[in-house]
């Protein structure tokens, strides 16, 4: 099929393009930008006059809770939600019913989002059988299976001894670890963000030395190692700092933020708002400035929707009973556009920074073939209008997971079409 793709804003960070011309796609791929090729004839003209035309967003945590979880969400209603949000390639953690702990689980995974022809699914193989943090796992069988990385999820390695072989053997064969830092012990049983209106509401805490405690662990294994590691969600102003000072040492780490913790604080749990309940919790005002200018220097290299689907049954509870998670698949662009914009003033140079911070930047850490407009390259598109204001509502998710801290709040930023391999996937 051939594409032509006519006054659209081209807006690619990867290869320093912010300009308005046409982009053309035959096969698949991406022939040509500006002019037309010799001979082309487009199957189909699409005028984007008024959006932006830009790489697909790569994201690097969406639970697509299968296999397991389904009665939260399903595979089908997750690559449909990542549609609608512009998402053509995303990374999935191991944490599944069973761990994607062995190649089979992660072939069938595979296999079963080829079929849908959606978004490229990337899944993340369990560091430890069955993430108990004892026995590492076939690693070598799970990268010819189609892993690209090695996780914990959310469950910390507490034997600093298995952690250290794993980053060992990781970094004998050159795969990538995945971890959040967090503390095995301290806070695990917390809910919220230990500080003042944490023990007003009698809710447990989650201090921030959870945080710190296992950067300076993991940094030290790095140092030992030599092992690369991506930091998951980082969330406090002191975990910025430690990620700062160990870029400048040089260490090969990377680390993200989840999209969400870019606006809100502790304050905005309310009265015990349970769409507020996620995991790591929003942090002081203080953390929430610090992270959004380590985004904005580079210390913070990607951002992730850490899209998190649940359902009623477990978030319709108390706040210190309800499951932690957001959805966040279909905000992760008009989030973005929120933190890079002013109200009115959508600069095309602040949309491209924010546009590399979660398609090429991520890209780059998940080793994946993407997040780039290049000559040649899988023609994975986003064609969105910074400008169109729409109102966060539980209806108007695709997403089978409803909840979001942001729900009736009005944002800028809507997908209007997503092409994935040079095919329309989505449009509006």
């Amino acid at each position: 099929m051939k594409l032509e793709i006519i006054n659209g804003h081209l807006l690619d960070a990867a290869n320093g393009i912010n300009v308005k011309q046409n982009l053309y796609i035959a096969d698949g791929k991406v022939v040509a930008t500006g002019s037309a090729p010799a001979d082309f004839r487009a199957d189909r003209s699409i005028d984007a006059s008024g959006l932006f035309v830009a790489p697909g967003l790569v994201d690097l945590s969406v639970r697509l809770r299968e296999p397991g979880y389904e009665y939260k969400a399903t595979l089908e209603s997750e690559l449909n939600a990542a549609m609608h949000g512009g998402v053509t390639s995303l990374v999935c953690p191991p944490d599944t019913d069973p761990v994607l702990d062995e190649p089979g689980l992660v072939e069938m995974l595979k296999h079963r989002a080829k079929t849908l022809n959606q978004a490229h699914v990337y899944p993340l193989g369990a560091l430890t059988v069955g993430l108990k943090g004892d026995a590492l796992t076939e690693m070598a069988e799970l990268t010819e299976a189609g892993c690209i990385g090695f996780s914990q999820a959310e469950t910390p390695v507490a034997d600093t001894a298995v952690l250290l072989r794993a980053l060992e053997y990781a970094k004998t064969f050159g795969y990538s670890v995945w971890l959040r830092p967090q503390d095995a012990h301290i806070g695990c049983s917390g809910v919220a963000h230990s500080g003042p209106l944490a023990s007003r509401l009698g809710l447990a805490g989650v201090p921030v030395i959870a945080e710190t405690i296992a950067l300076h662990t993991i940094f030290e294994l790095v140092r030992v190692s030599g092992a690369r590691v991506h930091l998951c969600r980082i969330s406090s102003a002191a975990g910025v700092e430690l990620v700062r000072r160990a870029k400048k040492e040089g260490l090969p780490v990377t680390c993200d933020v989840g999209v969400h913790h870019l606006h809100l604080t502790d304050a905005d749990i309310g009265f015990f708002d349970s769409n507020a309940r996620v995991n790591p919790p929003f942090r002081s005002q203080r953390d929430r400035d610090a992270i959004r200018q380590a985004l904005e220097d580079g210390t913070i290299d990607a951002v992730c929707s850490d899209h998190t689907p649940v359902d009623d049954d477990e978030k319709l509870l108390p706040f210190g009973e309800a499951s932690p998670g957001a959805t966040g698949l279909e905000l992760l662009l008009p989030l973005m556009m929120k933190w890079a914009c002013e109200p009115g003033d959508t600069s095309p140079a602040r949309i491209a920074m924010a546009m590399a911070k979660i398609s090429s930047n991520a890209a780059r850490i998940a080793a994946v073939p993407c997040g780039s407009l290049v000559m040649g390259g899988i023609a994975d598109l986003c064609l969105f209008d910074a400008e169109r204001c729409w109102k966060v509502e539980a209806g108007r998710l695709a997403s089978q997971g409803k909840h979001t801290p942001f729900l009736g709040y009005e944002v800028a930023g809507q997908v209007q079409m997503t092409i994935v391999a040079g095919k329309p996937a989505f449009e509006r």
